[in-house]
This record gives structure tokens, sequence and C-alpha cells, in this order.
């Protein structure tokens, strides 16, 4: 059993992670912690728990994580690279949810996130952990920084495209969309019900922070720079992203094709047939990115629509499934739950 251990377990992304786990034949959750919680009972926050999750909250300071064979930083970002490094040297294995270790330059980073980089030896040493991409490089990886939620439904939309170079890389445009639950279990005037619901915005059009690690992601596919628009929006639902992705054709191919051998062998990239919209309640719950291929008009630019759950592939199942390579069991362990209908 692989013994685990969660830090920051009362959000969005802690309890997701904790829903997962807790029906993973292979995990033994053996510390869950949240200093503002510490001694509360998992089950009397998360009703969704009780009789499979017997855990109280434990103080960070005293949680014995080092014990645990992996360990799940699902906090704000700034967190784990100040406790992460002690807990390698332990030997323990990290698997950061937030942006840490996401971005290769630390003064990128600490322009982004408007903090200086605690860890800068760290951030060369982690492995970005998209499946789809650097299987081999997670499964021997001690410190995994997950990929975001935006950033996973753009990367995999664009991969086939920029690893074939059939597109003009200075012209790439992703136009996404997500839900309430994005921004994180707070308290925020923007994300109160009677602010979101009935309403659709654009937000962060002059820069987002997901759009370094989307075009550093772009540019390690294309091998080579790549010019990027990214416009967020926020979306009256609680779970789901939608990117509508559009690129100019450099090269012709055969662009369906292209998908669907690209990802014939991947368990959790669905990529759906000619003339498919794929819609957000279709991943509802599951670890799964669902693509569609169209060529408007037969024009010169292809549109990609990707969708996935943000707080499943797009954030705690995709940490199961790297903590399932790196540990050498199936990919698809513990994450085989079908998308929530209706």
């Amino acid at each position: 059993m692989i013994r685990v251990g969660i830090v920051g377990g009362t959000g969005y992304t802690g309890v997701e992670l904790l829903r997962l786990l807790a029906q993973h034949p292979e995990v033994q959750i053996v510390a869950i912690t949240s200093r503002g919680d510490a001694g509360t009972a998992v089950s009397s926050m998360f009703p969704s728990l009780r009789r499979r999750l017997r855990l109280r909250f434990e103080d960070p300071a005293s949680a014995n994580l080092k014990a645990c064979d992996v360990v799940f930083f699902a906090t704000p970002n700034g967190v784990a690279m100040t406790q992460a490094p002690d807990l390698l040297a332990a030997g323990v294995r990290v698997i950061d949810l937030a942006a840490d270790f996401r971005i290769r330059n630390p003064a990128e980073w600490s322009q982004w996130y408007g903090m200086p980089h605690a860890s800068p030896e760290w951030v060369e040493k982690a492995v970005y952990g998209l499946p789809e991409q650097d299987r081999a490089g997670i499964r021997n990886a001690r410190l995994v920084a997950n990929p975001g939620c935006y950033p996973t439904a753009v990367q995999l939309g664009f991969m086939p495209l920029l690893e074939a170079g059939v597109v003009d890389l200075d012209y790439l445009v992703a136009d996404a969309k997500s839900g309430v639950s994005g921004a994180g279990r707070k308290a925020e005037i923007p994300a109160l019900f009677a602010e979101a619901a009935d309403n659709f915005k654009a937000y962060a059009v002059p820069g987002h922070r997901h759009l370094p690690e989307i075009r550093q992601g772009l540019s390690s596919m294309a091998g080579s720079p790549i010019g990027l628009t990214f416009v967020p929006h926020l979306t009256p639902l609680i779970r789901g992203i939608h990117a509508t992705l559009y690129a100019r054709i450099k090269q012709e191919a055969d662009f369906q094709d292209l998908f669907e051998k690209r990802y014939q062998d991947e368990p959790f990239v669905d990529v759906l047939p000619p003339g498919s919209h794929p819609d957000t309640r279709s991943v509802r719950a599951a670890n799964v990115c669902r693509i569609a291929v169209h060529r408007p008009q037969g024009g010169d630019v292809l549109v990609v629509l990707s969708v996935i759950d943000n707080l499943v592939k797009g954030a705690a199942g995709q940490a199961v499934q790297n903590m399932n390579i790196m540990f050498g069991l199936p990919e698809t362990e513990g994450l085989w739950q079908l998308a929530v209908f209706p």
C-alpha cells in the first residue's frame, strides 16, 4: 500500500483528492493537514466521506508526513516551495497541485506570482506532470509539478498539431471558459452565487497566471517559441473547462487522423468523431479530456474543442494519475469513475 499524506485538505482540490484516494485500492491515507481545522473530523466537514474516511485534520507542524511515501500539496501558491524541500530530503516523493514548481524560470515565476521563489534549486529538478507528454520523467521523479487546469485543456488540445509541425506557431489562440470552482474554496465577491449565476465574462485578459505555463508547455512541444493569445472566462458552472482553440494551418494533413493516432493509446484522452461538440457535462467528475477537431468551411484555420473537469483531469485526478505512474501502478488505477449525468 502507498502511504499518502495531503497538505491542505479543506479546499476543492483537497476534497477531490480525498474522494479519489479513498476509493483507490492501493492507497492508505495516513495524514491530512489543515492549520485552521486541526482536530476536526474530515467527515464532519465533508459528509460525502462518512464511513469511508475516519481521519481528523492535523496541524502541519505535528503531522508525521515524513512517514508517507508521497505527499500531495493541495495548498495555495507559495506553500509547497517552503515545505516540500524538507520532505524531499527525507525521501518522501511530492506532488504539488499548486504552481510553485511549474515554471522553469524562478524569476518569471516571481513576476507572475508576486513573491520570490523559496526553492529555486528544486524548480530545475521538478518534472512537469502532464502524463501524455512525459511519462518517463514522471516515473522517475521525486517532485512532480501537477499542471494547472487551463494548461491541461489547452496543451492536450494543441499537442498533436505542434508535435507534427502542421500549424503556424505564431498564431495560436486559446479561448477558455471555467466554472467557479477553479477559483478555489474561498469567499470572494465574483464567486458568490448572486454574482456568478446567470452571468458570463472574460477576465485577466492582459495576462493570466497560467499564460507562462501554457506558453512554456506549447513551446516544448513545438521545439521552438510560440505566439499565444489566451483569454479565460468565468461561466455559471461549478465544474468544467471548455477550451476553444484556434490554429492557422501551415501544412495539409488528415487532422482527424492525426489526433486519433496521437491519442489512441491514451486512457484519459478521448478524440470524438468528426463533427462532434464535446460538452463539460460529459467529463464531470471524470479524469477525461474529450477533444473534437473542426475545420470550418474548409478554411485555413483549425478549431479544436477540448473539455475537462477542472477539479479532476485539471487537478486531483491528474495528480493521482501521476502518483500511479510514479509508483509503477496501472495508470488508470482508482480513476475509472464515469462522468456524472445529468
